[in-house]
């Protein structure tokens, strides 16, 4: 450990496996206290960092409703006091069919928006008074590097992060004078648990990503620690609003 993070609280929204559990480890590992939060119980994720010696606590959160993203800030403050990191991981994503425009319907893209969209915007309204308060925190949205490419079947998906994208950029200039530093990742095909069960792909899978990658392997949720850790660090405090896209090289921009 080198206590990149020590003791700094950071909250972690679709902790409860894949990416989430992964960025929440990490940052224990370096010190951080976590706040585990999943719409799903994330009480396996917290006793695997306890076993180490590190601080966490689950809550079982739904990002797209008001008085739960509210309900996560307060517990948050009740158990630790503070809030500096809060990392929008929470999304409709592993186990979202690819579909093409025909084929989605108006409910389903609403619901995409409702979680991917608005759970990003309200977990971060919940939290910014309190990091306005103490005059420093970091906000960590997670968007996509299919953005930045244009890829078929995933419409509902994609419009979610390109707006998280755009998010990151308002947010970053609204909120600068507060201290508070707003940045993205923009990670690509990445292979979690939900990715690997997959069997929708219709564009070849993620054998077929990799022709457009400069790095000819699959990525692992292991290779986004790397981005997560510095823009939760003091090592990022004088950047914002920025993307910082992890996928081998595949979109660059």
């Amino acid at each position: 450990m080198s206590d990149r993070v020590k003791n700094r609280v950071c909250i972690v929204t679709g902790a409860a496996q894949g990416i989430g559990a992964t960025y929440a480890k990490a940052l224990a590992a370096e010190g951080a206290k976590l706040v585990v939060s999943d719409i799903d119980d994330a009480s396996a994720v917290v006793s695997e960092i306890a076993s180490v010696g590190g601080a966490a606590i689950a809550l079982q959160n739904d990002v797209s409703d008001w008085q739960s993203c509210q309900d996560m800030a307060s517990a948050a403050m009740d158990a630790f006091g503070r809030i500096d990191v809060l990392i929008n991981n929470a999304a409709i994503f592993g186990k979202l069919d690819r579909a093409s425009i025909d084929e989605i319907s108006p409910e389903l893209f609403q619901q995409v928006m409702s979680v991917n969209v608005g759970g990003t915007f309200l977990c971060s309204k919940a939290v910014v008074p309190v990091m306005r308060e103490q005059g420093y925190g970091k906000i960590i949205n997670i968007s996509t590097s299919r953005i930045f490419t244009g890829l078929p079947f995933y419409l509902h998906y994609d419009a979610s992060k390109g707006a998280v994208f755009g998010m990151t950029r308002a947010m970053a200039k609204e909120l600068g004078e507060d201290g508070i530093r707003v940045n993205a990742i923009a990670p690509g095909s990445t292979m979690s648990e939900n990715v690997k069960a997959r069997s929708d792909w219709r564009d070849g899978g993620p054998a077929a990503k990799l022709a457009g990658r400069s790095l000819k392997r699959l990525q692992d949720p292991e290779d986004l620690i790397g981005a997560c850790l510095y823009f939760a660090s003091a090592e990022s405090d004088f950047t914002t609003g920025q993307t910082l896209v992890i996928d081998g090289g595949g979109a660059m921009w």
